[in-house]
């Protein structure tokens, strides 16, 4: 452990940005903010969308395996889906800002911050594929053995 405090402390009084590096940092934190400024207003037509399906008048159903669901089932799921995509929105926001901020002040704390942050994003995307590569692992093998069974 006391060899990892010493390597990072070595990387960071030898570690420098180029310009080139810096040019690259801004120009990826503008992307970012902007997505992420696109990924907050889809959120919130996934939460006007869910509020029309629970709120509204709508009267009809999904037709399903053998059964429906309830509109106000769908708006729920609207509104779990906005919630599970507002999280690596808000961390690739505070990335693209704390970056900019960063870069701007050459605050070396604001900078392990936005990296910080970047981090999260792409910790939440990798756990959120793994999740549904599982799920749709599961459903394979399930119709697999589904189909051997219905011959």
């Amino acid at each position: 452990m006391e060899n990892d405090l010493i390597d990072e402390q070595q990387i960071q009084t030898e570690l420098s940005l180029s310009n080139s590096a810096v040019n690259y940092l801004k120009e990826t934190a503008k992307w970012a903010n902007f997505i992420a400024i696109l990924g907050f207003v889809g959120i919130g037509l996934m939460l006007l969308i869910a509020l029309f399906f629970v709120v509204g008048n709508v009267n009809f159903r999904m037709k399903t395996f053998g059964g429906g669901l309830s509109p106000t089932s769908i708006g729920f799921i609207y509104i779990i889906m906005a919630g599970i995509y507002f999280f690596p929105v808000m961390y690739l926001y505070k990335f693209g800002t704390k970056m900019k901020f960063a870069l701007k002040s050459k605050s070396n704390t604001s900078l392990t911050e936005s990296f910080e942050n970047l981090k999260s994003h792409y910790k939440f995307l990798g756990i959120f594929l793994i999740v549904f590569l599982s799920i749709y692992i599961v459903a394979f093998i399930g119709g697999f053995i589904a189909a051997l069974f219905m011959r």
